[in-house]
């Protein structure tokens, strides 16, 4: 199938990746020509880095399935599926989900990679809005396989279950949300981590660098290969309702002093700034960002090796 990749930013090539290697003929458009004239060198040096980790068969045959255009009439033409992945603005979208209507044939599958702005909101006035849906990744797509599936109240169930299918050929891992919700569900579960984490640093519990070992080198461990049901099911003798009777009462009185809500005040966020730079100055942001995309390689090839995947 071909497959329509708009916008060529770390997403986009991310996507490129994940759906030519899997053997797909990509059609990548940006409207920046700065972007579209180096992005096959960047997506070039990724595809060696993939294959220096075992992640890739075939470096050079997988480049050659990925085409750059310069008009957006180019990309989407002959295209089954279009992944989206411009700017988080909810008039871009709009924008370019009018032209991606206008554009494609009606069985084309218009999904957007947005990681907080449900399909409701940039569908509902086009011709054929049953035909649009989110496929949000976790960043990077081509290392992370996680994608979020959810349809608008007028997505068609075709629609879903055919991008639901199209992801799992690929070797992504896609998880379907029932409904919409704001920021869907990832980013749901990582801002509970998120609030909670600020909260303990700005009332002297932890510092910065105590919190993040809490999480890489206690519960991350364990949520490297299951989830949270799975983890408390696993954590008491008789499975996840004698965990429950054992501890729901603490967890229930933890509940009630998390229910406030504290906004990230400038001078927390100024402190927990300072104390990350203390451990990773920022000139030294990009380096470490690579060493994560490395380990991120070298946990996926495990993950892979170990069988602890589904």
């Amino acid at each position: 199938m071909k497959v329509g990749i708009i916008g060529a930013g770390l997403i986009g090539r991310s996507w490129a990746i994940v759906f030519a290697r899997a053997g797909h003929e990509v059609q990548l458009w940006d409207k920046d020509s700065r972007v579209v004239s180096g992005v096959r060198d960047l997506i070039a040096t990724q595809l060696g880095v993939l294959s220096q980790h075992d992640l890739l068969v075939d470096q050079q045959a997988t480049l050659a399935r990925i085409q750059v255009f310069p008009e957006i009439e180019a990309a989407v033409d002959g295209a089954g599926y279009i992944q989206e992945n411009l700017p988080e603005k909810l008039e871009i979208k709009k924008e370019i989900f009018q032209m991606l209507d206008e554009l494609c044939p009606r069985e084309t599958v218009l999904a957007s990679s947005t990681s907080s702005i449900p399909a409701s909101l940039f569908s509902a006035a086009l011709s054929n809005r049953q035909r649009c849906v989110v496929a949000h990744p976790v960043n990077p797509p081509h290392l992370i396989p996680l994608v979020e599936v959810c349809g608008a109240p007028w997505t068609s169930e075709q629609v879903v279950q055919q991008t639901i299918a199209l992801m799992d050929s690929i070797k992504q891992r896609p998880v379907l949300l029932k409904k919409e919700i704001e920021g869907f569900v990832l980013n749901r579960l990582q801002g509970a981590v998120l609030n909670e984490a600020f909260k303990l640093v700005k009332h002297g519990y932890m510092s910065v660098d105590d919190v993040d070992t809490t999480i890489k080198d206690g519960l991350g461990l364990r949520w490297a290969f299951m989830g949270p049901f799975e983890t408390i099911d696993l954590n008491a003798p008789e499975g996840l309702a004698d965990y429950c009777r054992r501890y729901g009462g603490l967890y229930e009185s933890i509940a009630e002093q998390q229910s406030v809500v504290e906004p990230w005040a400038e001078s927390l966020i100024h402190d927990v700034a300072a104390q990350r730079e203390q451990v990773l100055p920022r000139d030294q942001l990009q380096e470490r960002a690579d060493w994560r995309d490395t380990k991120l390689m070298e946990l996926v090839s495990f993950k892979n090796k170990a069988n602890l995947g589904k």
